[in-house]
Formats: C-alpha cells, structure tokens, sequence
C-alpha cells in the first residue's frame, strides 16, 4: 500500500487565482489533508493547558508538510491570476 503513496501523480490541484494548493484531486490528497488536520486538532488538544507551547507546537506542524503540499500539486506553486488573465496573456503572445 506504501507504493501509492510514492507514485508521481499530482493529488492536489493548482488553485485557479493566487498561490498554493487547492483541492484533493485524489486519493491519497484527501488521506494526506485528513491526517494533517487530524494532527493539528490532536496536538492543540493535548496541549490545551500549556498555551505557548500549543501555539509553537502547531504552527510547526501546520508548516511541516508544506514541502509534500508543493511536490504534489499539479503544476507546482505559482501565483496564478484566473482565467481572464491567462487569455490577456495569450493575445499578447499571439501577437507578437
């Protein structure tokens, strides 16, 4: 079952404006962001008394898979502008 987890397909679909990762385009995305929430919630639960250390502890483990998040987006990080954008940009390349 590990396997599928390392093959190179994209899980996560490229945003259509601005930078990041958008949805879960498959499987495994849904599985990755399920578990990455699921860590966050569980750390801000076991360490609800200690307030800094809670605020540390899940800001590191939000950032963390970061990296996982870019590899596997379809197209990688970009800033995107939309569509409207996209074809602007292609008419000036047309006519050139």
């Amino acid at each position: 079952m590990l396997h599928l987890f390392l093959d190179k397909k994209p899980w996560f679909r490229a945003k259509n404006r601005g930078y990041g990762t958008g949805l879960p385009i498959a499987w495994q995305g849904w599985v990755f962001m399920a578990l990455h929430i699921a860590l966050i919630a569980g750390l801000s639960m076991a360490l609800r008394n200690q307030p800094v250390a809670m605020t540390i502890v899940v800001v590191l483990a939000a950032l963390a898979p970061m990296p996982i998040y870019q590899a596997r987006t379809e197209g990688g990080w970009k800033w995107r502008w939309g569509n409207r954008a996209a074809e602007k940009r292609d008419d000036k390349q047309r006519k050139k």
